[in-house]
């Protein structure tokens, strides 16, 4: 067998192995938010982010892929060596699996993106120099990896703040529901459809300007406005389960945290103060008790599950908008240097643009979704029940900031970590809430997670160069 055949079939089934990794891993982040807060049932999450990640990865990832492929390192300095610059991309995605492998066993949600990127800095830095690292693409990367998680946090507290202010506190949250949806169903429909056509569908050769891809997408949201819209008319009942109270049920909420604060420092006070404190408490307890009353508070917290149930459709979509957006962007993680790779085999030297074949972004999809549906339960379960209780309000508004940023991202060739988008989105949407509502020891831990990666990576990468490089050149002696 020639030497070009078995280089080619090993680096197709090492950006296999890279692509069901991330799939195993990474695609949790798409879909963990939809299956804590039970908007979803794990099967159903499989199926629909697997449709909607590969239709990412076929339609719109080249775009990253060719970042990915050729903007880490100096490629002009293995022109001589080009086996090496094989073997060293072989052994970045190979380097990268393993970690993944590791960290989807133990259930870590880490970055594919810090992976990857440190394994392929790691391998240039070590065979190259220092001199072979393009730094000026490095430090883009590195301020999006910053800007992204601020973005989409940004994106994520705006949305949710809106929702509090508007559904969660109003006086009847059912009804103020009801004439919200439509208006979020434009938005959320009307985007998708923008990131999907304006340059997003070059792999069929459609080619559409900014102004004609807008037009299609308003179109679209409206159109989704429209259908909302009637479903909602038929939905009018659910607003007769309101009462006509002046209170908020969130003032019953207000007043019993207030009576635990008081009874806190009743039981550090003395004398004086601690019969005024006493007074005042009996008082507030007795306030607490008619507002309950007034506000049927038992039927309007079945109204806000009520609330959160019409949410759920609005999560499912915003969930499909992450898979599909996970896709786009995350694809190029296997398949950028995969693509680079089969270039120089092909031929025979290191050209100045390598293009990336459609077959290949398919291939990679598949990769995958395979990955999603046979190891990324594991993950998926740590994203969706281990860091925060999540709602379908909560989960809608940290999804579709995150998908937001990465669809950006993507189109502006910055492989930004998804990881990163969702972590920021959450964030965003628990400072919404107050500090209280995050578990800071688990963001904790997940930065952490974020700093390990990137050096175990590279050196993970290394290793398996020089395995590689031993293994390659026996089989030449022989």
């Amino acid at each position: 067998m020639e030497i070009t055949t078995i280089l080619t079939i090993l680096v197709l089934v090492i950006g296999f192995y890279m692509s069901w990794n991330i799939g195993a891993n990474d695609v949790s982040n798409a879909m963990g938010t939809s299956v804590g807060s039970g908007a979803l049932t794990l099967r159903k999450a499989v199926i629909l982010a697997a449709i909607l990640e590969f239709s990412g990865a076929f339609f719109v990832g080249s775009n990253v892929s060719e970042t990915m492929q050729r903007g880490l390192i100096d490629t002009d300095m293995f022109m001589s060596e080009p086996t090496i610059l094989i073997l060293g991309m072989s052994a970045a995605l190979l380097g990268t699996s393993l970690w993944l492998q590791m960290a989807s066993y133990f259930g870590w949600p880490v970055s594919t993106t810090h992976a990857i990127v440190g394994s392929i800095l790691g391998f240039g830095g070590v065979v190259g120099g220092m001199e072979a690292i393009r730094w000026d693409e490095v430090l883009s990367i590195l301020i999006s990896w910053v800007l992204s998680p601020l973005m989409s946090a940004t994106i994520s507290y705006i949305l949710f703040s809106l929702l509090q202010r508007k559904v969660l506190f109003a006086i009847k949250p059912a009804e103020a529901t009801l004439k919200l949806l439509p208006y979020l169903t434009f938005v959320v429909f009307g985007t998708f459809t923008l990131s999907l056509i304006f340059n997003g569908l070059d792999n069929l050769d459609i080619h559409l300007s900014f102004p004609e891809a807008l037009s299609i997408s308003i179109a679209a949201g409206l159109l989704a406005f429209g259908v909302t819209y009637l479903l909602v008319r038929r939905k009018q009942d659910i607003a007769a389960y309101e009462t006509a109270s002046r209170h908020s049920p969130q003032s019953v909420v207000s007043l019993d945290k207030a009576i635990k604060h008081l009874q806190r420092v009743h039981s550090n006070t003395v004398e004086d103060a601690h019969d005024k404190i006493a007074s005042i408490l009996k008082e507030v307890r007795t306030l607490s008790k008619t507002l309950r009353t007034e506000t049927s508070f038992a039927e309007r917290t079945s109204e806000y599950r009520t609330v959160e149930n019409m949410f759920v459709y609005l999560q499912i979509c915003s969930a499909c908008f992450v898979a599909f957006a996970h896709g786009a962007n995350d694809v190029a993680n296997a398949i950028g240097p995969v693509a680079a790779v089969l270039d120089i085999i092909k031929n025979g030297a290191i050209s100045d643009v390598a293009t990336v074949p459609s077959w290949l972004l398919a291939f990679g999809g598949i990769g995958i979704v395979i990955g999603l549906a046979t190891y990324g339960w594991r993950v998926i379960e740590t994203i969706g029940k281990k860091i925060t209780e999540l709602t379908p309000t909560r989960g809608f508004c940290a999804e579709f900031g995150a998908a937001v940023t990465i669809l950006i991202a993507s189109k502006c060739g910055l492989p930004i970590s998804t990881t990163h988008c969702l972590v920021g989105a959450v964030l965003g949407v628990g400072l919404a809430r107050g500090i209280r509502a995050i578990n800071l020891n688990m963001i904790k831990d997940i930065v952490l997670s974020w700093i390990i990666t990137i050096p175990a990576s590279a050196i993970m990468s290394v290793v398996v160069f020089y395995g590689l490089k031993f293994l390659f050149t026996h089989f030449n002696a022989l």
